[in-house]
């Protein structure tokens, strides 16, 4: 009980230190320590038992080692996207064809294209960036909106939809022997049940802003999108197709490594379409690199802390009640994906330590792999969006430069309780039909 009281304390030390703005290399590991010494590790290594240190860098090394070259690709992928106008010929095609009077529209389109097209979300975010603060600027929006409506169309319908080349699509298909288009007809089903409740909601709130005086506040440093050269429809799209193209055709061959041929597919045809128009090609390199280091770092960080929670007694605890809850055995299992994936604040680090452990014993019990699958991705994609998530961090400090007080209540809205109820349903869909 002490242990499990211990956990339960350091989670909430951490989520208050983020949205008091710690660096999450340094909160996750010391909220990691309480737990450890709650638990009884010892936190120096010691012969023959578990102990803090190697506990929390195992989990840290060991997401880094699985999914660094997805992380570096994707992130690459993004800038050059940036970088040759492609990102900005997509969101402006939507605009153009949206109108201004549907700016918010326009912005969760473009992130969600892009997220579904294989940029990784938190370049997407970057890429995204500039064309929002644009457009929320003419439509005289509140700003504070901005890192939720980057953040709906990134993280939600189409960060875990079948067939996405985003990793939390792909991380079950190492242990359950499934393909990244597992469950496809219900995933189908639940993203445009999210996609729309999300902009109802998104919708009401900004009209409640804009009822109480909210509007657009301009800073000397934000970004412009004007009288900027754009390349081709075709030359913008292009890479986007070859991303899915090879996964499509990959898949099956490759398993999940058939994500990191996609976005090298990705890369070389934006280069190749790009490659008269792209100046510093090598300060873009270094920026996709510096992003990518950014990113796994920060999701690595919370992996390990959840690493030490799972050498602890609580999370023993934990999974043996969780798994032995009566009834179907798919809520079981979202139930399971949804506290640890809460307990790591990340969808990717909860998949990865609870699969392992949960993915044979469900399996075992004779439960679809399919099913399993889809079912762990939606609801790994809800309550990881907690403030101490690495995405949710970067997103509203480093980017859009706000606070967590007054960006993180819309945020939690479309990313915590909208995919909360997709996962519902895709449970219903599921178990009744």
């Amino acid at each position: 009980m002490f242990s499990l009281l211990g956990l339960l304390f350091a989670l909430s030390l951490l989520i208050y230190l983020t949205i008091r703005g710690m660096n999450l290399l340094i909160a996750a590991p010391l909220t990691a320590i309480i737990v450890a010494l709650c638990a009884g590790l010892p936190l120096l290594p010691s012969e023959g038992e578990s102990d803090f240190i190697n506990a929390y860098m195992g989990g840290f090394t060991d997401f880094i080692s699985s999914w660094f070259f997805m992380f570096l690709l994707g992130s690459l992928f993004g800038k050059l996207m940036e970088a040759s106008g492609a990102a900005d010929r997509i969101a402006s095609d939507i605009v153009g064809r949206l109108g201004m009077k549907h700016a918010t529209a326009a912005v969760v389109l473009a992130c969600a294209l892009l997220t579904y097209g294989g940029v990784s979300v938190f370049v997407v975010a970057f890429s995204a960036y500039p064309m929002a603060v644009s457009l929320f600027r003419q439509a005289d929006l509140p700003r504070r909106f901005i890192p939720a409506v980057m953040a709906f169309g990134s993280v939600t319908f189409t960060m875990t939809s079948a067939g996405s080349p985003e990793i939390q699509n792909w991380i079950p298909i190492k242990y359950l022997g499934t393909s990244p288009y597992a469950g496809w007809q219900v995933s189908l089903i639940v993203a445009i049940f999210m996609a729309s409740l999300g902009f109802v909601w998104l919708n009401a709130m900004m009209r409640r802003a804009k009822a109480n005086g909210e509007v657009f506040h301009r800073r000397s440093d934000d970004p412009s999108l004007e009288e900027k050269v754009l390349p081709s429809r075709w030359a913008s799209f292009s890479p986007i197709l070859a991303v899915l193209g090879v996964t499509f055709f990959c898949h099956q061959y490759f398993s999940q490594y058939a994500l990191i041929l996609a976005l090298l597919a990705g890369c070389l045809v934006t280069w190749a379409f790009a490659l008269k128009k792209i100046d510093g090609l090598e300060a873009i390199i270094s920026a996709g690199t510096t992003g990518a280091l950014l990113a796994i770092a920060n999701t690595a960080a919370v992996v390990g802390f959840g690493s030490v929670a799972k050498a602890s007694p609580a999370f023993d605890i934990a999974v043996a009640s969780i798994t032995s809850l009566p009834g179907n055995e798919l809520i079981g299992a979202a139930i399971a994906v949804t506290v640890i994936a809460a307990m790591t604040g990340s969808a990717s680090g909860g998949q990865s330590i609870a699969l392992p452990e949960l993915a044979p014993h469900y399996l075992d019990a004779g439960v679809d792999p399919d099913a399993l699958h889809r079912v762990v991705a939606i609801s790994s994609g809800a309550l990881d969006s907690l403030p101490h998530n690495g995405y949710v961090v970067t997103t509203i400090r480093a980017i859009c430069g706000e606070t967590h007080k007054a960006a993180y209540a819309p945020m939690a809205a479309l990313t915590v309780a909208v995919p909360l109820l997709g996962t519902v349903l895709a449970l219903f869909l599921f178990i009744v039909f």
